[in-house]
């Protein structure tokens, strides 16, 4: 069952596999018009009700299909200057001799008793609140009209008091959130053409839920990541502090050992420094690192922590408290995994995301039966076991949740075997996590901009990439795209 914003997912994702919506609203139309033909036969007066966005244009192509065959009057609900969409200012063009604008309620009367069949293409889906004049008025004409009538995708205004109630509805691809036969009648589900990757795999569509900034907006109100990393490393906490900052959020604070903390912020005078004592992550700092997750939006451990006994200790102690009055979403990659290794279950019930490839999956379910099977069984039992999310990387990301969903991600190249991808993308997950992004589409979606960047990297250096790179090009993936 498909909510408003999966077909806008799916629109989207088909036109960049090749299927440009054009071609599915044709396709949308002429099956339309095929039910018709096949339900009522031929010489029909068919009535359009056709509305201004690509539900109407849907409308539109319906009724151009059938004017060969039928008697067609096509009745445009507001005028054609108010038409929304380019795609269905094109289907209109194309009918526009045959359309008649709206008139008062005894027009349409006239209009509907003419009818031996009346198509309802006014609204489709995402109609928010009770239907306005003329809508309202023309639903409750149809109702009371008894004529069959068959409804294109979704009837208007459904869940409204003055929805249509058709005899069909003829919907695309999956049935939509809400329809039942109560309210839409007998429901005929067309396959329209959409691509089978629109759905099973990653894509542009998933920008559908990327949280724009409100314009009133202020600094920390889109995002405050923390990021736990660094001792013995520098770069990879860096790497993920910037990829944060280049998809959208607004702070990142990077708690590490205050030597490691100094050389990460050296890399750029926007990365916020948490300089904790010694020379490593130790239980000593879980207090003050719990303090600051709740002050932040979003956590990301593991980046550049290394493996010490003391480090492995505050781990399991920070996630063991993680829920002490700490509800944050958190990412855990690298070094964060492989401290817990074996020790799944300390993940359980707290809202993570996790980043492994093989390896690191198999240590951290390390006693479960799962070795063997498929890597899309493999994430998904990941995901129910830890009731999280897992993005196991490869060379088709596996994104899987524990509440049953699957995306795998075809995004990116060869050349992303070098050292510094895996923190980038860490970071593009924690960076929209903490914009607010709920943790499947932030996975699903910064697989596809981590892959999508290192594809234009290559085809500009090939095998001389660098993480650096990928970060560079996140701004140029959103520009693309949003």
């Amino acid at each position: 069952m498909l909510k408003p914003e999966d077909v806008k997912v799916l629109d989207m994702n088909s036109e960049y596999l090749g299927v440009p919506t054009e071609a599915l609203m044709r396709n949308a139309g002429e099956a339309v018009a095929r039910l018709i033909v096949e339900r009522f036969g031929e010489k029909k007066n068919v009535l359009f009700f056709c509305g201004p966005g690509n539900n109407g244009g849907d409308g539109f192509t319906a009724a151009r299909f059938l004017l060969k065959k039928e008697n067609v009057r096509i009745v445009l609900v507001v005028p054609p200057e108010k038409i929304k969409t380019p795609l269905a200012r094109r289907a209109y063009e194309e009918v526009k001799e045959y359309v008649e604008v709206i008139g008062g309620a005894d027009e349409v009367v006239s209009a509907i008793t003419w009818a031996d069949v009346i198509v309802d293409a006014m609204l489709g889906v995402g109609i928010r609140g009770q239907l306005r004049e003329p809508y309202d008025m023309v639903c409750r004409l149809i109702n009371s009209s008894e004529k069959p009538v068959v409804s294109v995708d979704v009837p208007t205004g459904l869940g409204t008091e003055d929805a249509v109630l058709p005899d069909i509805t003829v919907t695309f691809h999956d049935v939509k959130e809400g329809m039942t036969p109560e309210n839409s009648g007998e429901i005929v589900v067309a396959d329209i053409g959409i691509p089978e990757e629109a759905w099973t795999c990653t894509g542009p569509g998933l920008f559908v839920f990327y949280p724009r900034n409100p314009s009133e907006s202020h600094k920390g109100e889109n995002g405050h990541l923390l990021i736990i990393g660094g001792g013995p490393y520098t770069g990879a906490p860096a790497l993920a502090a910037l990829a944060a900052y280049r998809v959208g959020v607004d702070l990142v604070t990077v708690a590490a050992p205050e030597k490691a903390a100094d050389v990460i912020a050296s890399f750029s005078p926007s990365i916020i420094p948490l300089r904790l004592s010694g020379t490593a992550l130790s239980p000593e700092h879980v207090d003050v690192l719990l303090e600051y997750a709740g002050k932040a939006s979003a956590v990301l451990i593991g980046p550049g922590l290394g493996r010490a006994k003391e480090t492995r200790d505050a781990v399991e102690e920070f996630m063991s408290r993680v829920g002490e009055g700490v509800d944050v979403p958190i990412v855990v990659d690298a070094d964060g995994l492989a401290l817990l290794k074996g020790k799944a279950e300390m993940l359980k019930g707290k809202n993570v995301v996790i980043t492994p490839h093989e390896r690191e999956f198999r240590d951290l379910f390390a006693g479960q039966n799962i070795r063997k099977k498929k890597r899309k069984e493999k994430a998904l039992e990941g995901a129910r076991i830890i009731e999280g999310v897992v993005l196991l990387k490869g060379v088709e990301d596996v994104i899987a949740s524990h509440d049953g969903r699957v995306l795998l991600n075809r995004t990116g190249n060869p050349a992303m075997t070098v050292g510094g991808t895996g923190d980038v993308l860490a970071g593009l997950v924690g960076g929209l996590l903490a914009k607010g992004m709920e943790p499947f589409h932030s996975a699903s979606l910064a697989a596809f901009i981590n892959g999508y960047a290192g594809d234009i990297v290559f085809g500009e250096k090939v095998y001389g990439l660098m993480p650096m790179d990928l970060v560079e090009n996140i701004p140029h993936v959103l520009k693309k795209f949003l």
